[in-house]
Parts: structure tokens; sequence; C-alpha cells
């Protein structure tokens, strides 16, 4: 196996006819290089989701032939299942491992998207760290209406444009290609026939409609029993265990309880060592007393990746500026998470003790917002410049160069905005920690509202560049008009820290 990894999960439409699903692991498999980890099939759901890895390299055929071959053998127009679909490959994610990097993974995605859309004539919708518009991160958003939907939508409705591909679908449906992080694929199964109450647990369960912030969860009714099918998109902050007893909750409510639950492919080892953890009470514990990890990290002498640091000063043009600027705001949201919990538990602020978890809970997800932020910064850098490298000699190529430029330079604009967007909001939730926080940990709210605002100035410098360089100046107005305001927000909650200093800790400036 090389030091470089990916992850594929394709999802296909078909979970019955399971020679069809023999082909399409068959087609994969054939590429040299990539190993099938895993292959689940439902037949209720009639879907099959296939795990398979490689180096970076083979990664884009394996996926491909895997497409073509379900394009070949599913027709969408008699398919029925009871799971959401788009295509007969439903979605293609890339799955960072060991080695690569998530804007790698990122361009494998529009590599695989270009060639499906151009060699297939597959509509192609581009999701999560590799889509090109925030209404298309996520993949509910993107699958609304089903293939049915879209049979009717993608030709009128502009908003409904592929990234590649025609503008119409065939009998294989549309195919959504991105790149993520690992996911929990989780099904918890009822003691009762009752699809209804599977509705009403999953709709208290996912995020959309006021669950867990990282739960995504329909109910469904599998061999006859009604199912909570769930994806967990980050079990490190909304862990497995937790939604497990969230559910064993729910369902008493209804008379009924688990009946057993299961999983969807594969699951990282860390997530299943959490469970443990939680139900077995190992307070004290640490990973690296388990046995199994104790002897790889032996054996492998330690051996690490390059720091964001590393990479930052490599003298390469990605990790940048809007890179580093986000992770400037990721670190002073970690900051307020951290101020937040310091004051949690404390007596003598038990008043604001639901703020505080209220605040922690909205700095994480605007940590990891910022986090993916600086990986899709340089993504959209890169984008830009394989924008700048097309072909010119023809007019024709001149003017799909001058497109697609101004496409990817919209783009790299929006990315940072939004960054500017997070960390005036972690400024503001410091200046709230500063107010009513922990006194003892008011030295850490002024240094997490200091990198806030140079998050909110580097991330601002990126969007102005953009700004200046694209040839819709409506829309670019439109950036600055929103910056100033933001700068306006900004320099309210920085007043507020400063006071706070003065007040709070005695300290003059």
């Amino acid at each position: 196996m090389t030091n470089k990894l990916v992850e594929c999960v394709p999802n296909f439409s078909e979970g019955r006819r399971l020679e069809v699903v023999d082909s399409i692991v068959s087609a994969i498999q054939a590429v040299p290089g990539v190993h099938i980890l895993d292959r689940s099939s439902d037949a209720d759901h009639n879907r099959s989701v296939i795990t398979f890895v490689g180096p970076p390299e083979v990664m884009v055929d394996a996926a491909f032939a895997g497409i073509a071959k379900a394009a070949e053998l599913i027709d969408l127009d008699s398919h029925s299942g009871a799971h959401p679909r788009l295509g007969a490959t439903d979605v293609v994610p890339f799955i960072p491992l060991a080695g690569v990097s998530m804007p790698e993974c990122v361009e494998l995605a529009r590599q695989l998207g270009q060639r499906v859309g151009e060699v297939l004539g597959i509509p192609v919708y581009l999701y999560e760290a590799a889509a090109t518009r925030p209404d298309r991160e996520n993949l509910a958003a993107v699958r609304k209406g089903e293939y049915e939907g879209l049979k009717e939508a993608i030709g009128a409705d502009p908003d409904r444009a592929p990234d590649f591909g025609p503008a119409q679908v065939g009998k294989a449906g549309a195919t959504v290609i991105g790149a993520r992080a690992p996911l929990v694929a989780y099904n918890v199964y009822l003691t009762t026939d009752d699809v209804q109450i599977a509705k009403e647990i999953a709709k208290a369960m996912r995020h959309s409609s006021g669950g867990f912030r990282f739960v995504k969860g329909l109910g469904l009714l599998v061999d006859g029993r009604a199912q909570v099918s769930m994806n967990l998109t980050d079990f490190n902050l909304t862990p497995i265990a937790r939604v497990q007893e969230a559910i064993r909750r729910e369902a008493a409510r209804y008379g009924v309880t688990i009946h057993h639950a299961e999983l969807v492919g594969l699951i990282p080892q860390k997530a299943l060592v959490d469970a443990a953890q939680w139900y077995l009470q190992l307070d004290q514990f640490e990973p690296d007393q388990i046995l199994e990890t104790r002897l790889f990290a032996a054996q492998s002498g330690g051996e690490s990746q390059p720091s964001f640091l590393d990479q930052l000063a490599a003298g390469t043009a990605t990790p940048g500026g809007g890179s580093a600027a986000a992770y400037s705001g990721a670190m002073a949201a970690a900051l307020a998470s951290m101020v937040a919990r310091l004051t949690i538990g404390k007596k003598k602020y038990a008043d604001v003790e639901v703020r505080m978890h209220a605040i922690a809970a909205e700095a994480d997800s605007l940590r990891l917002g910022l986090e993916a932020g600086a990986e899709r910064d340089s993504a959209a850098f890169d984008a830009v410049m394989a924008a700048f490298k097309l072909p010119k000699e023809t007019d024709t190529e001149k003017v799909a160069r001058a497109e697609a430029i101004e496409k990817a330079t919209h783009h790299a604009a929006l990315v940072p905005l939004e960054a500017c967007r997070q960390a005036v909001r972690v400024l503001e939730l410091m200046a709230e920690l500063a107010e009513t926080a922990n006194v003892n940990a008011i030295s850490d709210a002024a240094s997490g509202a200091a990198l806030a605002r140079a998050a909110l100035t580097a991330a601002g410098m990126n969007v102005k560049v953009n700004a200046n360089s694209i040839a819709d100046k409506d829309t670019a107005s439109q950036w600055l008009v929103e910056l100033i305001t933001l700068e306006e927000r900004a320099a309210r909650a920085e007043t507020r820290v400063q006071q706070m200093i003065r007040e709070r800790a005695g300290i003059g400036g």
C-alpha cells in the first residue's frame, strides 16, 4: 500500500439485483491499485454502498468505471426504493485518509465530475468541500425533489443547472460528487412497524429540524420494521453513543424501544472507542491504552504529516493568506469554546451556565466552518489558476476561458467573505464572554478577539482583491458594502472587549 491513501464511498441505486452490484464492484476493482474494503446492499432502500481505497492517481479512474457501469445497468425510470436518490450513481464522496489533503480530494472530485459530464453525458453536481456554491454544500439540498423532480427542473430552473454535463437527464439521472471528512452511516431499528414514530424520532435527531448539529436523519420502514436512518457527519462533536441514548429516550415516549442498530459501510475506530469510553464510564481513558494502537505507533515510528504551518511556509501558492485568515478565525473560535467551558460548572457563574453551553456549541460550529473554509480557500485559488491555464487559441476558447476565470474568481471571493462573516460572529461571542464569562479567562477572551479581528482583516483583503478582478461590478459592490457592515460590527465588539479588559481585569489601554 502507498503512503498516500484516498477513500471513496460511492452509493449506487441498486440493492436488489446483486448481479448488477457485482458488475459495478468488478469494474471498480479492475483498476490497478484499488482495494475494495466493503460493500453493503439493502433491498428496501434499493441501494448499495461500496467502499474502496487507493492512491490519488487511480481513484478517478476507479470511480469513473463504477459510474459508467451503473449508468449502463440501472434505469432510474423503473427504480423505486425507500432511500432518496438522484441518479444511478447517486453520490460519490472522496475522503482523505493518509498523506492527502482535503483540497487534493476536491480536485479529484472536479476531475471526476468533468469527465462524467463530458464522456457519459450525466449531469454532475459538486457538494460538500467541492461545492461551487454555498447552497450546494448540503447533499440533501442538492438532492431535493429527487430524480423525478430534477427531470422537470434541470432545464427550466437556472439554480438547478449542473456544474458539469448537460442540463438534461437520461435514465442514469444525475450524480453528486464531492469531498468530505469521514462520516458514520448508522441505522437504528425500533420495536414497531409504525413508520410515523421513526419519522418523529428522526425529526428530533436531525439538525435541520432542531436536533443534533451533525446528524442527518430519515424515518423509514425497512424489513417490516420502523428505522431511523442517519448520517453522523462529525462523530467527534456528536458522538454515536449520545445519539443512541437520545433515540432510546425518544422511543420510550411512544412506548417502544431500540430493537437493534446497524452500520452501513465502515466506521472509524475512534467512533467506537468513544462509544466504549462513554458506556463503560472510562473517564481517565487514553487512546494509547489500546494494545493495537500502541503496537501500531511502535511499528510506524511515529511518522507524521507536515503541519499547516509547514505547508504555509513551503513556498507553494496554496495554502496562502486566505487559508491563514480562516485558521486564525478557527483558533479564535476554539478559544471562545474554551472560555465558555471554563465557566461551565462554576458556582459563581451559575446564572450564565445555560448561555455558556450555547456559546460553546456555536463556537464549535464556527470553528469547524472556518477550518473547512481554510481548505476551501486553497481549492478556490487552485480553481482560479486552473481557469487561467485554459486554452485561448480560438475566439471560442477565449470566451470559455474568460467565463471560467470569472466564475472561479467569483467563488474565490465568496469563500473569504464567509470567513469574514464567521470571524465577526466569533468576535461578538468573545465580547459577550469578556462581559460574563469566568474572569480568570478574560485574557483568553481578549486573545481570541484579537485573532478574530486578524481573520476579518486578512480575509477581507482577499475579498477586496477578488472583487477588483471580476467583471460583474454590481456583485463586487455588494460584497464591499457587506464588508463595511461587518467592519462596523467588529468595531463595536472590540470596544466591548476593551471595556471589559479595563473594568474586569484592571488593565488600561
